[in-house]
């Protein structure tokens, strides 16, 4: 067990953020600690995550993350914003100051005694950040990026979720209700993991990152002078087992009743907004050209039927009442061609 005890300041400041950075660490967990078959809704991405690392060689470095563990937060430092890209991860991740690598590493290791492969971040610190970082960059294109836009929408509505909870209920009852390998009891947060070790967190940040690869592994970044981070598994895994983007897209029954009355195009994005979604999401998991996308989401926002709301930087859609009633009565009962 992991067990964090927060002062009332720290859970005041409890915030939620994504972090590709972290997808990428704890999808390599996945891959570590599963070395036969994944379980699902693993099991089709690993297959093709394991043939990207024997196949490309430019993803070796990106092993690293799981080699020495537990590790220095360095890295894979915390996101320091609510929803950064990779690339801004990454460039945090080459830019890391020395003097965080030298106070960090004595934390768990004898600085004179270094294993082999965190020596050169110490002796030759530029060009080892930039090695892990390149091969996590193709690790990344490789093996998360065909379903990154679907791990996106999901992660966006968990966010939303999140937050409205949050704001509604405060930090005590988020927490509550986090997890089940998440444990609070006021004032210890529990994380349900083999490792035993204890945290106090005053006058800190709560910061909690949802993961759609949290299965690998629950993480817990404390090295941070001002925030202590925590992983959990987001709801919306299962959109791993939908084959990535070239199979995500629902085959149409003989008679649907749905595209009759709105069209087809506007039936898949309605049927694809019961998990609400960005533009880009809905393009990629559809198969359709975002232009296409974003002319059936104007149609169907004039109708009444879909929401906008921005959440940080995107824009996410989702379905109002009545759009969740076309679904539910109309969509989901095709009927045959004959009928």
């Amino acid at each position: 067990m992991i067990r964090i005890e927060l002062d009332e300041p720290t859970l005041s400041r409890t915030r939620i953020a994504t972090s590709p950075l972290w997808e990428v660490l704890t999808s390599l967990f996945v891959l570590h600690r599963h070395p036969g078959e994944a379980p699902w809704p693993y099991t089709d991405w690993a297959r093709h995550a394991r043939r990207v690392l024997d196949e490309v060689p430019a993803t070796a470095p990106a092993r690293l993350l799981t080699v020495g563990l537990p590790a220095p937060d360095f890295l894979s430092p915390i996101p320091t914003s609510a929803a950064p890209t990779l690339a801004e991860q990454l460039a945090e991740l080459r830019a890391t100051p020395a003097e965080v690598i030298a106070e960090q590493i004595p934390r768990y290791h004898n600085p004179d005694d270094l294993p082999e492969w965190l020596g050169p971040f110490v002796t030759d610190r530029r060009a080892a950040l930039d090695r892990l970082a390149d091969g996590i960059e193709a690790y990344w294109d490789a093996a998360i990026a065909p379903w990154w836009p679907a791990m996106q929408a999901a992660l966006d509505e968990e966010v939303l979720h999140r937050a409205r909870a949050l704001a509604a209920y405060g930090p005590d009852a988020l927490l509550a209700d986090l997890h089940e390998r998440v444990r609070w009891d006021k004032p210890v947060l529990t994380l349900v993991k083999p490792s035993e070790q204890e945290f106090v967190a005053v006058d800190q940040r709560l910061l909690l990152i949802p993961l759609v690869f949290s299965q690998g592994a629950l993480v817990c970044a404390t090295d941070h002078p001002e925030i202590i981070a925590v992983s959990y598994q987001a709801r919306g895994a299962v959109v791993l087992a939908e084959g990535g983007p070239a199979s995500a897209s629902r085959t149409a029954p003989a008679t649907d009743r749905l595209a009759v009355l709105v069209g087809r195009g506007r039936a898949q994005v309605l049927r694809a907004l019961v998990r609400p979604a960005t533009t880009a999401g809905l393009a990629a998991t559809l198969g359709l050209a975002p232009s296409t996308v974003s002319e059936q989401l104007s149609a169907l926002l004039t109708a009444g039927v879909v929401h906008r709301r921005r959440v940080g930087r995107r824009v996410l859609y989702g379905l109002e009442p009545a759009g969740l009633a076309l679904v539910q009565l109309v969509g989901d009962e095709p009927t045959s061609a004959s009928a």
